[in-house]
């Protein structure tokens, strides 16, 4: 690929983003990566959803992902193309905070549809445009097709007024359109944009594996996040570290937060 393509996808990308509320970028993570991931997690996702009362609705249930390698990989929170889409969105200073994974279940059915972290920064004025300061990175841990429970995305309502975007489609004027994705296929995606989970009619597992990118200002603790190995901190560099607040084994909360 010559540089004139890799900058055709780049503004593409970016566009889609901002006026579609998210983009899809095909095959960017080696599939032996994706699969050693899912490996080394099934067998702690499927004791988890033996154990546990569904948390995200009817067979539905989230997860937080261990930081262990190969379940970590660095290629998932470092890689150029989505630090790129991150930083250009977000400012230089964007910071990863979570790290977990969505299981649809046989059984499940569409949820209502919604905004993730749907609390306004402003309580006060919750219509007010502000740029961006939250996107979430997602991939599955096998192919997600339409048995399987593919998240649909309504375009362009992460930039309406929350009242007016719920009735553009609840009135069909703005349809839900699926997101099937393969193995390396990364979604990348405004949390305001409304959506939902639809059924997954396989006896498989549907796991949607998620980063949330936010503006190094910005907390809010709204999802269990696992702590991370010392050994596997201490393995990354300073500026890695820099991009990363999640709570590390044995290391004092002042040394996982950029400032």
């Amino acid at each position: 690929m010559n540089d004139d393509t890799e900058m055709d996808d780049r503004r593409h990308r970016l566009d889609e983003l901002e006026t579609k509320g998210y983009c899809v970028v095909r095959q960017l993570f080696e599939r032996s990566l994706v699969e050693s991931c899912r490996k080394a997690v099934w067998s702690t996702l499927l004791a988890h959803i033996a154990s546990r009362e569904p948390n995200r609705g009817a067979h539905r249930h989230f997860l937080p992902m261990p930081f262990d390698p190969p379940c970590f990989a660095q290629e998932f929170f470092f890689d150029e193309t989505i630090m790129d889409i991150a930083r250009s969105t977000l400012g230089d200073r964007v910071v990863a905070d979570q790290w977990g994974c969505d299981v649809a279940l046989e059984g499940s059915t569409f949820q209502g549809v919604h905004a993730d972290y749907a609390r306004p920064l402003f309580g006060e004025m919750p219509d007010l445009a502000l740029p961006p300061y939250m996107l979430l990175v997602s991939f599955g841990l096998s192919r997600i097709i339409s048995e399987s429970g593919p998240i649909e995305i309504a375009p362009a309502t992460h930039r309406m007024a929350r009242g007016k975007a719920m009735h553009a489609v609840e009135s069909g004027e703005i349809s839900l359109r699926p997101v099937e994705l393969e193995i390396g296929d990364v979604l990348i995606r405004h949390p305001w944009a409304l959506h939902r989970g639809s059924p997954n009619t396989t006896t498989n597992p549907r796991a949607l594996v998620s980063i949330r990118y936010v503006r190094h200002w910005y907390a809010d603790g709204s999802r269990d996040v696992a702590a991370m190995p010392r050994a596997v901190w201490e393995a990354l560099t300073v500026e890695q570290h820099r991009v990363l607040r999640f709570p590390i084994a044995g290391v004092t909360a002042a040394r996982t937060h950029p400032s």
